[in-house]
């Protein structure tokens, strides 16, 4: 069994319940088999008289709503693990930030959180109730022969091993090719989503029909890799039911040589044929859907991956230290960044303090490592030497989701939901009102635009902002930064980049009414931005080149 599933299931109670039932289900559904067998054998034989097949009857009824239950309850169990596996994933997703996600294509989340997961239904309504039906059903059925038939009880544990045995060797072959299979549908997910999102500027630069060509060899790489999982899976049915049909052949051969002889009775001939197949069925029924149920394997593995504890970015075991009130000072002492697969740094042995109540300016070239020092003071990313102070804290000993609480962010590019433009606002603040929400819309200079939209407030808003211009984006982000007014810490991260005269003029003036009286960090090309800051802080390749104060007459 899966390990990590396995202490999944353990950890919510409503899925070991499930399970439990699924289990004993199954286990009991199997057991029946003797009894079906030898009220058959007994009636077949003359044994018993005609009246015994109503208790046949009733056998097989039982079975099939033992079968039933099983299921029922076998879906439960597979419900509830995605729902919790998603749900953890989830969360994993949102402590890592976007820093450490970096390294994977969105496209592939989607498609492990997805189709990936859905997999495993075959391995949580098929593998474990077989798994549970293998490890019960032959050891009775061997012990019921050795009590009817010693010979053909010899037989069938001599040969019962054969089955598992067999099934272990294309087993590792199954799981091998399975997993590249799944690594091609992740491909395949990722490209074609990063290729939707890209179509416009494909389009612009006449490379879409490459793409689509692309396309069409990374389906035709994830085909291949399904029918090579197809051949090896039914390839193993084979072996398996080669292997069991021969085993059976060598108990029912000498049965029927003997029952002619004379030298064994009609019942106890006719019990030993009917259970014998019931010897083989559960592994060989094991072992077929283990084959099925290896997508969902791969996909449980890749999930673990990801909620793999050592790629924490804090540590659990270090005491979280009290957040004060009011603007902070921040203080970042010799820090370097350095990401993965990247040989120079993003930021080298950088010193900076910002005062309580300041408003820095970072400028420079782009690619400079201004974003990155945004992410420390976030909490994203963490330095690779030196650290970052909080009032004289060190960020990793703060409550992360404290301290991001007192943070109002705005990003270069800001993402808006596919929900009502209230709702995108609302989202840094989710009791708000409505009468704060257009507050906080009037602040930012975007309640003029927000009215003229068809349903107002509740006008539904495209996929990533679609039906709204650069500028009306930007500013529905401030508002949202205007609906957390508790926050005494304000990032922005170059608000008014792609933007006209006009909404920039917009967005730099409830900029400067959203930073008073917090500190602020804004990362800057246009005059107008910079003329908001107390101080601007030059960073070229990493480092700071420059740090100058500049008179508030002049701002």
């Amino acid at each position: 069994m899966h390990k990590d599933l396995l202490r999944l299931m353990r950890a919510e109670q409503s899925v070991r319940r499930h399970l439990a039932v699924t289990f004993a289900a199954a286990m009991a559904a199997g057991l029946l088999v003797l009894v079906q067998a030898e009220l058959l054998a007994g009636v077949l034989s003359g044994r018993f008289t005609a009246v015994a097949l109503a208790g046949v009857a009733a056998v097989v009824g039982v079975r099939a709503l033992l079968a039933w239950t099983q299921g029922i309850f076998a879906g439960r169990t597979a419900t509830g693990v995605k729902s919790a596996l998603r749900h953890r994933l989830l969360a994993r997703l949102q402590e890592l930030g976007p820093a450490r996600l970096a390294g994977h294509r969105s496209g592939e989340l989607v498609t492990l959180t997805g189709r990936g997961l859905d997999g495993l239904d075959a391995y949580l309504t098929g593998y474990l109730p077989a798994i549970a039906v293998a490890g019960v059903v032959p050891v009775a059925v061997l012990v019921r022969l050795f009590a009817a038939d010693l010979a053909s009880a010899v037989i069938v544990l001599v040969t019962l091993p054969l089955i598992p045995l067999f099934g272990a060797l294309v087993g590792m072959t199954t799981k091998a090719v399975t997993e590249q299979q799944f690594r091609a549908l992740s491909r395949l997910g990722g490209h074609f989503l990063d290729v939707v999102r890209g179509l416009p500027t494909l389009r612009a630069f006449g490379r879409a029909r490459y793409q689509a060509t692309v396309i069409q060899q990374v389906a035709d790489a994830h085909r291949a890799a399904t029918m090579r999982t197809l051949r090896v899976a039914f390839l193993s049915s084979l072996v398996l039911e080669l292997c069991a049909s021969l085993s059976l052949a060598l108990v029912a051969v000498p049965i029927g040589l003997r029952l002619l002889g004379g030298s064994l009775d009609l019942t106890t001939a006719l019990l030993v044929l009917l259970l014998a197949p019931e010897a083989y069925l559960p592994l060989r029924a094991m072992g077929t859907r283990f084959h099925a149920s290896m997508e969902g394997v791969a996909a449980a593995d890749a999930a673990f991956a990801v909620l793999d504890p050592s790629a924490d970015l804090v540590d659990a075991s270090v005491p979280r230290e009290p957040l004060g009130s009011g603007a902070p000072s921040i203080r970042l002492e010799d820090v370097t960044v350095r990401y993965p697969g990247r040989d120079d740094p993003a930021l080298e042995h950088v010193s900076l303090t910002i005062e309580p109540g300041e408003r820095v300016a970072l400028v420079g070239e782009s690619g400079g490592g201004k974003s990155t020092l945004l992410h420390l003071i976030l909490g994203f990313i963490q330095p690779t030497e030196g650290r970052v102070l909080v009032d004289g804290i060190d960020l990793r000993a703060l409550d992360l989701a404290a301290w991001r609480d007192r943070l109002a962010f705005v990003p270069q590019r800001p993402h808006l939901f596919t929900t009502s433009v209230a709702e995108n606002i609302r989202l840094g603040a989710p009791s708000a009102s409505p009468e704060q929400v257009r507050q906080a819309a009037t602040a930012a200079h975007a309640a003029d635009f927000i009215r003229s939209l068809p349903d107002g407030y509740d006008t539904a808003v495209g996929e990533r902002g679609a039906n709204l211009s650069a500028g009306q984006r930007q500013r529905v982000a401030l508002a949202r930064a205007f609906c957390r007014p508790d926050t005494s810490v304000l990032l922005l991260d170059e608000p008014t980049a792609r933007l006209d005269g006009r909404s920039e003029a917009a967005v730099v003036a409830a900029t400067a009414d959203l930073a008073r009286d917090r500190t602020a960090i804004i990362v800057a090309h246009r005059p107008a931005m910079i003329d908001l800051a107390d101080r601007v802080v030059r960073v070229h390749e990493g480092r700071v080149i420059s740090d100058r104060s500049v008179a508030r007459e002049n701002r």
